[in-house]
């Protein structure tokens, strides 16, 4: 199989299960022939018993606008990529999940958005230190791709893509990080004392996001509850 038009493939794999899970669940006849994709033989050995719950839910991550779109299209939710910022978000990412929505008939009430951003907490100034460090990198790490230079363009930051992906290449990785600001940082994420976590990202977030997962670098098991508790309450 050719590679060279990811959204569209996308596109057709998850009509493709949809197809083969409407022949499982609803004993719809198997007949589905696209571009990428023939499937039109199901035999009683690969037809597993139905249940309570039915077919699953399909989640896409994406990061460009066609694959996003094709999100909100076929989908039943989205994972937004750690990297990224309210700007790119509220300018390419939900406009082209909106788009996708439109396309095949569904509200924004039937699809879930699944966020995390990054976060840099911790008890002292030491584990504080250590997770902007981390945090850090990893935003250098991922601005170094070609492909997300757009991301950093939404922040004023294009310019320095190119400067990662040429120490990327060098193998320079520790140091990518110190090119990245604190205000850099703070448009990738939320930093604070680990009270102070949860209402920042409510705060910043909570008007889009319907999901999020649990990756705080707080060491505490009860802090890190705090935080959750305090997520799911807003």
């Amino acid at each position: 199989m050719q590679w060279g038009s990811p959204a569209a493939q996308m596109r057709e794999l998850v009509l493709a299960m949809r197809a083969i899970w409407a022949n499982w669940y609803e004993k719809t006849p198997l007949q589905f022939v696209s571009k990428h994709y023939t499937h039109t033989l199901m035999t009683p050995a690969f037809t597993p018993e139905n249940t309570e719950y039915g077919a699953p839910k399909v989640v896409l991550a994406a990061v460009g606008t066609q694959m996003t779109e094709v999100a909100g299209e076929v989908a039943d939710g989205m994972i937004i990529h750690p990297f990224s910022n309210i700007p790119y978000i509220k300018a390419v990412t939900l406009p082209a999940i909106e788009r996708g929505l439109a396309k095949a008939g569904k509200s924004r009430d039937q699809f879930e958005i699944s966020y995390s951003c990054f976060v840099v907490t911790g008890r002292d100034e030491r584990e504080f230190a250590a997770s902007k460090k981390a945090a850090r990198e990893r935003i250098a790490f991922y601005g170094s791709t070609p492909a997300y230079k757009g991301v950093l363009d939404a922040v004023g930051a294009g310019e320095l893509q190119g400067e990662l992906n040429t120490m990327s290449k060098q193998g320079r990785w520790q140091e990518m990080g110190t090119l990245i600001s604190d205000d850099l940082l703070h448009a990738f994420g939320v930093m604070g004392e680990p009270k102070d976590i949860a209402p920042q990202m409510l705060s910043r977030y909570g008007d889009f996001v319907d999901r999020t997962s649990a990756s705080f670098p707080v060491s505490d098991t009860e802090q890190r509850r705090q935080i959750i508790d305090t997520l799911r309450a807003g």
